[in-house]
């Protein structure tokens, strides 16, 4: 007899459905599983057989053989333990094979048959959802499952509760969804003194989705300006929290079920791999860059970071996605994140201040942020110099709107330009902030002016600008016009935009 469950195999943050085809048969006694499993699906028969030992299930002497179809596809994780264990005990006859028909579970067994929490119970529920089909997982996984209501979630937190509820002697009850994760409050933007054009910038930045690089002595503010972004950002949409908590459940992030609904804040040490900001390693897991989706990744040290790393950032920027490829499979992340930047303006950080300057001044400040290739410093939309504050400003009292109150205005013009593409969404176009719209439709959204146009024109030849770096004056101008409320993109508002596209004080 061949009993057959069903779970899922991760693909990036997409399930797809294996078969788990279990075989007793006569012949010598083993225990074999075939199908390209990895180590941790191998070592299920191990755990298995434990768990099977203390609910007093004897595993006859025969041949079990555990095939996971479609057989080319690799198997990774262990919460294959219990779609294993449920096929051998149904090709058994303790469960009827009936009951697993309809039925996707995962989840990993210990020894004692309690079942152990794993990822990917979300994108799991959203399969299940996908084929009309039920999910039996780990207590601790049902409320992150739950949050799927098209699909029935029961968790159990034993192999014997999964037993009963498949021979219908006692029923499981329905999971329920987890709490929405609270944001964390990292500081108002009152509370920095000076530096009022960054803190504009971050507005822009904020407002617009704009990629932004900052460079300024060590103590300016850099870090703490980066901090205070994710609470100028509006909540994510229903859509946006199910695409960024679908990543972070295939990295184990989640925390209690819950599914945040503010934006992620990512800050990878500059030490971080190649492999930990874009993704992969083993089992080509999700890097920064995509558990920064919808979300902020900010990177501190920016030219500490390998040119290898730097580099690689050039096409998640443009296209919003990564793909990682392997040379059995090829696992694609959405990878659509805010970049902030920062840096010293050399390797000591007082170049420009008389007192400290060293004798390699201007050529150390070059070098330093000279590593940061001409193409990824064209994909800055905002670069700006954040000085160092002197004592007399720390002593001044708090000025400028608050962290509630600059969100407010973000949050308005976010819904100005969510009016403004989704007429365009029958056009193909899929943007969803200016700095995503694409050149073709700029000189329907962000057309300037007859004197805007002249001056950037004239911007443009001074300043060397390439045909990226002209688009990306348009977009970051037409969010200053939607911060002001403007339909009509003036002269000013290019004078701004260009503004935060002129050079640094180094030459980069």
């Amino acid at each position: 007899m061949v009993a057959i469950a069903y779970t899922v195999a991760f693909e990036g943050v997409e399930g797809r459905l294996v078969e788990v085809q279990a075989s007793v048969a006569a012949g010598l006694p083993s225990f074999a599983i075939v199908g390209l499993p990895d180590k941790a699906v191998s070592e299920a028969r191990e755990r298995m057989r434990a768990a099977f030992n203390a609910l007093s299930i004897a595993i006859p002497s025969k041949k079990i053989t555990v095939n996971l179809s479609p057989a080319d596809l690799p198997k990774e994780g262990s919460h294959f333990d219990l779609p294993i264990a449920l096929a051998v005990l149904a090709a058994l006859d303790v469960i009827p094979a009936e009951s697993l028909a309809q039925l996707v579970s995962l989840g990993e067994l210990a020894l004692d048959g309690r079942l152990v929490q794993v990822v990917g119970a979300l994108p799991a529920a959203m399969t299940s959802a996908e084929d009309d089909r039920t999910l039996i997982c780990p207590a601790s996984c049902g409320a992150e499952a739950a949050w799927v209501a098209s699909v029935p979630v029961f968790a159990a937190s034993h192999l014997r509760q999964v037993i009963d509820h498949l021979a219908d002697r006692t029923q499981l009850s329905r999971a329920t969804p987890g709490q929405v994760s609270p944001p964390r409050h990292r500081g108002d933007m009152r509370d920095i003194r000076g530096q009022e054009r960054a803190k504009r910038a971050l507005e822009i930045a904020a407002a617009g989705r704009h990629h932004m690089l900052m460079v300024g002595p060590p103590g300016a503010g850099k870090s703490m300006l980066a901090a205070r972004l994710p609470g100028l950002l509006p909540p994510l949409s229903p859509p946006e929290a199910l695409e960024t908590s679908m990543i972070h459940s295939v990295a184990g992030l989640l925390e209690e079920g819950g599914i945040p609904r503010h934006a992620p804040f990512r800050d990878p040490h500059h030490t971080a791999s190649m492999a930990a900001i874009v993704g992969g390693g083993r089992g080509a897991k999700p890097g920064e860059i995509s558990l920064a989706h919808n979300g902020v990744l900010f990177m501190d040290e920016f030219p500490e970071f390998s040119r290898q790393v730097l580099d690689t950032l050039r096409q998640p920027i443009e296209t919003g996605e990564v793909v990682v490829a392997r040379a059995n499979a090829h696992i694609r992340y959405p990878c659509r994140f805010l970049l902030i930047a920062a840096a010293n303006p050399c390797r000591c950080g007082y170049l420009a201040d008389p007192a400290r300057a060293c004798a390699r001044v201007p050529g150390c400040g070059q070098d330093y942020l000279g590593k940061i290739s001409g193409p990824l410093m064209d994909r800055f939309d905002l670069r700006i110099e954040v000085p160092g504050v002197g004592l007399d400003e720390l002593d001044l009292p708090p000025s400028g709107p608050t962290t509630s109150e600059l969100a407010l205005r973000i949050e308005a013009a976010r819904d100005r330009q969510r009016a403004r593409f989704e007429p365009l969404a029958a056009d193909g176009v899929r943007a969803r902030c200016n700095a995503e719209a694409p050149p073709a439709i700029l000189d329907r959204i962000a057309a300037p002016d007859a004197d805007g146009k002249a001056l950037i024109r004239r911007a443009s030849e001074r300043l060397g600008l390439t045909a990226r770096g002209y688009h990306r004056v348009l977009r970051t101008a037409r969010t200053i016009a939607d911060l002001a409320e403007s339909e009509r993109l003036t002269s000013d508002h290019i004078a701004e935009a260009i503004s935060y596209r002129l050079p640094f004080i180094t030459g980069g």
